[in-house]
């Protein structure tokens, strides 16, 4: 419980402005060390990367949001497939009941929180389905989407930065609801779906596609309504909608009667592409 009451007690925030200015950091010396460390630490598979030679990466974050090379993580082909957002472990999957869904045992979070407090935002997805996904720091840190679809509107909501491995996930109140986060709501031809990029300790940084860095905010809630802008942004399944500077979670939202998740195991890995369920 140290480690629980630690994260109360850490200056949350400052502490991941300050590694997020190393992880940005150009100088060879320095970015070289921490990519080096960090690479034999965590065992990252470089076979797996665009670009293998960790020396060729100008800062630590840029190694850390590295491409793979083409081929590494096949989508699945099945036009009703639901997939994978990211690299990971599975927390959990299920459905949402009312206002709740599922954290941990014995813990739930408030649907209308996570989405930044709005009802009327929340509504479409009562009574639907939600799978969580957790990125730990070796695993491939861009966000894809699940299926196809049509950016509507994407909400910034400020928050704490808790860890979100599963110690803190098993401990910590509303621990996705707290969190700050960017909530990325699209239209698809079935209905709607979120993808929700959940911020964490010593992340320092969300990106989206479309708007470039979108956390650290201002600290109010921010809404972008993208149903006017003209190209629309139209995602198909499996293009990156959004990366993290650092690990975290990801969780993928649907509305009532859209989605059948398949028999998945709450820890199982899954691999970005990998299916998840179908469309009904």
């Amino acid at each position: 419980m140290w480690f629980i009451l630690l994260q109360y007690l850490l200056p949350q925030h400052l502490l991941s402005r300050l590694v997020g200015r190393l992880a940005a950091s150009t100088r060879p010396w320095l970015k070289n060390f921490f990519i080096r460390r960090f690479a034999r630490r965590y065992r990252v598979d470089m076979r797996e990367a665009q670009e293998p030679d960790l020396e060729a990466y100008p800062s630590f974050n840029a190694f850390f949001t590295r491409a793979l090379r083409e081929g590494a993580r096949p989508i699945a082909a099945d036009a009703q497939a639901i997939v994978s957002p990211a690299d990971g472990a599975l927390s959990a999957a299920g459905d949402i009941h009312g206002d709740s869904v599922f954290q941990a045992k014995g813990k739930q979070f408030s649907l209308t929180a996570l989405l930044g407090g709005d009802p009327a935002r929340a509504a479409p997805f009562r009574g639907g389905n939600f799978a969580t996904v957790y990125l730990s720091p070796r695993d491939y840190h861009r966000v894809h989407m699940p299926h196809s679809g049509t950016l509507r509107e994407m909400i910034y909501v400020p928050g704490r930065l808790f860890s979100v491995n599963q110690r803190t996930t098993d401990n910590v109140d509303a621990l996705f609801a707290r969190n700050e986060r960017a909530v990325c709501l699209f239209d698809t031809p079935a209905g709607p779906m979120a993808v929700i990029l959940v911020g964490a300790m010593i992340v320092a940084g969300i990106e989206t596609v479309w708007a470039g860095q979108v956390a650290p905010g201002k600290g109010k809630v921010q809404v972008n309504d993208y149903r006017q802008v003209m190209p629309p942004v139209h995602l198909e399944k499996g293009l990156e909608l959004g990366r993290f500077q650092l690990g975290s979670t990801a969780i993928v939202l649907f509305g009532p009667n859209m989605v059948a998740w398949d028999e998945l195991q709450s820890g199982q890995s899954l691999s970005m592409g990998q299916r998840m369920g179908r469309l009904l």
